[in-house]
């Protein structure tokens, strides 16, 4: 692989993508983007638009999106469109034209794209193949998953799997039944996670079969060994492990973020071990007990029944 391919960090959401993204952005040689198939992204980063959670692109529907990601990673900033939703206020302006001339440098000195976004797992394999994306794709247990879901209160709207009949044809048709009852009936925050979990990695071992080539890797594992684990993962990338780098990956491992740090880049600071085992906390024994009959036939792929207590 070149050392010029983008880098697609995704995987599962709650699963330390954004972690990962932001320590490889580390690297003075990548410029990060966070999450472009998001509905609300910036319209500056890219010009694609979603109208669906999880939008999953293939060679069927490529030229509703291609154009839109390609600029993302060739550095073309969608000034017209940021303008346009700033609705031209003039002291925008000077701002998005050093944004702009900022993006033009970007492309000249040779920087890599990376692409943070758990919502485009399902259009992996279609980035690897147009844009020969390097893929990174995480794993999270199902229990971790579920305890930060219910910590968040996020539920998920299933009929946005509906809404793509190309998705539900070419790999969740096992599931097509499941969803359509999750989307006309609200479902229990657990059992929503279950599911979510399920239509995730269901897709992630389909990825694993097809494509070893791919980097996986499992949350837990990033956690307990932060620098050793990304060092491995920068050199794979062909990216230069700084010192530096090396610093930041300690930084935001082992230092917990306080109320003070929400919402800044501080927030990123975690203690790696200890959110490991928080869903032991966050889940009651009979949330674990009905989380793990729905999930483990897939689950065990990737953790042991251990894993579990």
């Amino acid at each position: 692989m070149s050392n010029q391919n983008p880098i697609l960090v995704t995987g599962s959401h709650r699963s330390g993508t954004t972690w990962v993204g932001r320590m490889l952005a580390s690297s003075p040689k990548t410029v990060y983007f966070h999450e472009p198939f998001n509905l609300y992204h910036d319209p500056g980063t890219c010009k694609a638009r979603f109208e669906n959670w999880f939008t999953y692109v293939c060679r069927e529907n490529e030229h509703e999106y291609a154009d839109g990601i390609r600029d993302t990673i060739n550095f073309r900033y969608n000034l017209t469109g940021k303008l346009k939703a700033a609705k031209h206020r003039r002291h925008v302006i000077g701002k998005e034209l050093k944004t702009y001339t900022r993006y033009k440098w970007y492309g000249l000195s040779g920087k890599r794209a990376l692409l943070k976004d758990p919502i485009a797992l399902f259009s992996a394999e279609w980035l690897s193949s147009r844009f020969k994306t390097r893929n990174v794709v995480l794993i999270r247990h199902p229990a971790a998953f579920a305890g930060s879901l219910k910590e968040k209160n996020w539920t998920h709207p299933f009929e946005h799997f509906l809404n793509q009949p190309l998705l539900i044809k070419h790999h969740l048709h096992p599931f097509e039944k499941k969803i359509r009852e999750f989307a006309n009936e609200e479902k229990d925050i657990i059992d929503q996670a279950a599911l979510l979990w399920n239509l995730i990695h269901y897709m992630i071992l389909k990825f694993k079969e097809k494509h070893p080539d791919w980097i996986y890797l499992r949350h837990e594992d990033l956690s307990r060994d932060p620098v050793n684990q990304f060092r491995e993962l920068f050199e794979s990338l062909n990216l230069p492990f700084s010192q530096s780098a090396a610093d930041t990956i300690n930084s935001h491992s082992f230092t917990p973020s306080t109320p003070d740090t929400q919402g800044t880049q501080d927030e990123l600071k975690r203690d790696s071990l200890a959110n490991i085992q928080a869903w032991k906390t966050r889940l009651t024994p009979p949330e674990i007990d009905r989380l793990y009959s729905k999930v483990h036939e897939i689950s065990k792929a990737f953790y042991t029944d251990d894993t579990w207590l």
